[in-house]
């Protein structure tokens, strides 16, 4: 019994329920739950919960009952079984499957010899309808061959009749017959009527070409109608567009006959010169056209325009020789004349037929070449025009590239002495919105890109020959004068960047004005990216010329401040005498910078420079400054609080309200605090030797060996009271790994060289404008970093520091001042600027 329950449970559940359907049992419920039998869930529903646990001898009992009843249902379902399996049954039930398939094979055969029966009954039906089809399409093709010969002789009548009107109805129903016996060939009689339906075609069309011929050149004894010819051109689009082309191509080739004898290139009319006789020639042609002869066509014809395109394509060859020929001796003036006359024709036809005159040429176009205007012609001598351009250009800007640029310079400004823009930059531009609007009316194909780059070319001349030229005699001048700002070259200065801002965003839009009227395809080939790029250069080193003017007024002060004898102080009362005039000449040349740039973002960056050249000044004077006693370092710090008050508020630097006033003012303060902190270290005493060492280490925060050095010489301190000072030091620090390596202090330069901070290269380099000046970010967002600005960069990471190696850091950090010149010196400068 086990054995027969793993059998069927290995069975598909369908073919369980077959086999129950067969031998008709029915499936058993309980037989169902006990597939999906879950005991955890029946103990549960059993005993719900502690209390019922006390109910387990009952329901014991209740399950061993229920047990006893299934053992007896299915003692009955076996003994049902075994009835069911008998022999005798399964034999009786195979009997009766073999007599149904005994009948289904009869009635397979019943039905295939009633389908031999029927096809036998409709086997003549089929061939009369065969045979009805055959008849009623030989009749209906007799019919058509019929109705195709009376259509014929009725044609052959109208054609002897010259009856075009009537024959061009008839013509067409002969094709459309005609078409239909095309496959028939073969057969006799059809192969006759198709000659001659071919033979009557082909005298159609003679006799309405002499007809033809006739009206053109009328015989006052055989006058032909327009009429005639109009019914004869029906007849003609019956035949077939080559034969309408045809008699079109001939009419054109009549007219035009007289054309080609008159304007030969070998004759004077032919000249390029008489360009205007051709045109007038062809007016009258057209005129004669529409009046004479243009009712003799159909308007579908559209005889007129193929006319016109007939002769533009004869007299763009024509043209086309002429030009070459004249090539050696060719005037600009000729050429533009010519090149006039002729897009005015090209324009007047287009209006004429309410088309472009290129779309008129590509709807009676037969090839390529057809499909050109005369204009075209003119195309390849358009380097006459750009020549003449390249000479009015070089007259034009020629005395602002002489020596009398710096005059022209000196001369620019307004009644109240502010600046504007160099003159000439506008009346370069003008020169090249009127230049290329009338480039645009006479082409808009190749010459008009070999403008836009003559346009580059004295962008870029404008740009070093004026620009960066006057630059560079203003610093040659400026070398000879006293080392005090002019206001006349900050003016300069300040005009040359308006003038190079003016040029770089009027250059885009000349780009932009460029690409609207040139041809699509040439479109990707305009860009004045480079050019404006040189026109960015050139602000930069406008921006160098200003921080030199700059430097040069802020010298004396400087200079003062240095011999200075700092160790004599008795007493501090206010800020120091040279301060004053420091302040004074930062502000007056803030104030004539803030007045003249019309561009706030580099109003903005110049400001970042100030403050950078400022304290970076400030910052040599001071070590060159050493010794400095406590006194000395507290005046400094007087004189430090003065100065970035004058740095805060310099003239038209951005209100502290503002977003832009608040990160100016973040970065100002930024900048003065290391500096801040080395004086206030300075003005430190050094006895008690633990205090001093303690304040270095709050304030400072390294363990530096080189930068307490670097305190106590700026200090002062003899050499003898170092030592004692560095083993403190040493000793100190030692037991505080908590601080730094290095600090601001490592980078600052104990030898500062006595050179100026800024060098003007006046050719500038050629950057991007985001990236125009460095010192980070864009235009009118560059921040000071206040490690750079103080000449005190990355500092080294070794911490074994020795005097033997400080000195050696020492000797490095000389050479890396040049990088902080670098910084103040925004830009990657060149000798030369690019030729073309």
């Amino acid at each position: 019994m086990q054995q027969t329950g793993r059998r069927n449970a290995e069975l598909p559940r369908e073919v369980v329920v077959s086999i129950q359907r067969i031998l008709d049992i029915q499936p058993s419920e309980p037989l169902d739950a006990l597939t999906n039998f879950k005991p955890i869930e029946t103990i549960n529903t059993l005993f719900p919960n502690e209390t019922a646990l006390q109910d387990v001898q009952s329901v014991q009992t209740r399950l061993e009952q229920e047990q006893q009843e299934l053992q007896a249902q299915i003692s009955a379902l076996l003994t049902e079984l075994k009835e069911n399996q008998d022999r005798n049954r399964m034999h009786a039930i195979q009997e009766m499957i073999g007599d149904l398939l005994s009948q289904m094979n009869k009635i397979r055969e019943k039905a295939t010899e009633s389908e031999v029966i029927v096809r036998n009954i409709t086997q003549d039906i089929q061939k009369l309808d065969m045979a009805k089809r055959n008849l009623i399409q030989s009749m209906t093709t007799l019919k058509r061959f019929q109705m195709l010969a009376n259509a014929l002789s009725q044609l052959e009548e109208l054609v002897k009749q010259k009856n075009y009107a009537d024959a061009a109805p008839t013509l067409q129903a002969v094709k459309e017959f005609s078409t239909f016996f095309k496959a028939y060939k073969a057969i006799e009689r059809v192969a006759v009527v198709w000659r001659r339906v071919q033979e009557q075609q082909a005298l159609l069309r003679a006799k309405i070409e002499e007809d033809f011929d006739n009206f053109l050149f009328q015989d006052p004894a055989k006058p032909v109608k327009a009429s005639t010819i109009k019914d004869g051109c029906l007849v003609l689009d019956i035949l077939g567009e080559d034969v309408r082309q045809s008699l079109i191509d001939k009419y054109c080739s009549i007219e035009l006959k007289e054309y080609r004898r008159i304007f030969r290139p070998t004759d004077e009319a032919g000249q390029l010169d008489n360009i205007s006789r051709r045109f007038a020639w062809f007016r009258r042609i057209l005129t004669m056209h529409e009046q004479e002869h243009e009712r003799a066509f159909p308007p579908s014809w559209n005889v007129g325009r193929h006319l016109c395109a007939r002769f533009a394509e004869i007299t763009r060859d024509d043209l086309s020789g002429a030009l070459s020929r004249a090539a050696p001796t060719l005037t600009v003036s000729l050429l533009l004349e010519s090149l006039q006359y002729t897009m005015e024709f090209e324009t007047q036809m287009g209006k004429k037929y309410d088309i472009s005159f290129s779309e008129l040429l590509r709807s009676c176009s037969r090839g390529v070449h057809a499909a050109k205007s005369i204009s075209s012609a003119f195309e390849p001598h358009m380097g006459v025009y750009i020549d003449a351009q390249d000479k009015a250009l070089s007259d034009m800007l020629g005395p602002h590239r002489g020596q009398k640029a710096r005059s022209s310079l000196d001369s620019v400004g307004s009644s109240d002495g502010t600046a504007s823009v160099l003159p000439s930059s506008t009346e370069l531009f003008f020169f090249y919105a009127k230049n290329l609007e009338q480039c645009s009316k006479l082409t808009t194909e190749s010459p008009m890109l070999d403008l836009s780059n003559l346009y580059r070319k004295w962008l870029r001349l404008y740009a070093e020959d004026v620009l960066a030229a006057s630059m560079k005699r203003v610093e040659k001048e400026r070398r000879s004068l006293e080392q005090q700002a002019e206001s006349h070259d900050l003016l300069n200065a300040c005009t040359l960047i308006n003038t190079a801002d003016y040029c770089q965003a009027t250059a885009l839009e000349l780009e932009e004005k460029i690409k609207e009227k040139i041809a699509e395809r040439f479109q990707e080939k305009v860009s004045f990216q480079a050019e404006r790029d040189m026109f960015v250069s050139v602000i930069s080193s406008a921006i160098l010329l200003l921080l030199r003017e700059l430097e040069s007024a802020c010298e004396a002060s400087f200079t003062t401040m240095i011999r200075t004898q700092w160790s004599n102080i008795q007493d501090v009362t206010g800020p120091s005498a040279y301060v004053d005039t420091l302040v004074a000449a930062i502000e007056k040349v803030a104030t004539v910078v803030s007045e003249n740039l019309q561009q706030k973002k580099y109003l903005r960056n110049f400001h970042d420079k100030v403050v950078s050249l400022v304290l970076v000044r400030f910052t040599n004077a001071v070590v060159k400054a050493r010794p400095l006693q406590e006194l000395s370092a507290e005046q400094l710090l007087i004189d430090l609080q003065e100065i970035k008050s004058c740095l805060l508020k310099l003239p038209g630097s951005p209100t502290s309200e503002s977003a832009a006033g608040s990160s100016f003012a973040k970065n100002i303060t930024k900048a003065t605090s290391q500096l801040e902190t080395l004086l206030k270290v300075v003005n430190a005493p050094i006895d008690p030797a633990n205090e001093f060492i303690t304040n270095y280490m709050v304030l400072i925060g390294d363990a530096s060996f080189s930068n307490f050095q670097k305190i106590l010489d700026l200090k002062g301190t003899p050499r003898s009271s170092q030592n004692n000072l560095l083993d403190t030091f040493l000793t100190m620090t030692s037991v505080r790994p908590e601080l730094k390596d290095a600090s601001f202090l490592s980078s600052l330069d104990m030898e500062p060289s006595t050179a100026q901070i800024t060098t003007v290269s006046p050719t500038g380099s050629k950057v991007s404008l985001p990236s125009l000046l460095a010192g980070g970010g864009a235009l009118g967002e560059s921040k000071i970093n206040a490690g750079g600005l103080l000449g005190l960069g990355p500092p080294p990471t070794s911490r074994s520091d020795t005097p033997t190696s400080a000195r050696s850091d020492d000797a490095q950090r000389k050479g890396g001042f040049g990088d902080l010149r670098r910084f103040v010196s925004f830009g990657v400068r060149r000798d030369t600027m690019p030729q073309n």
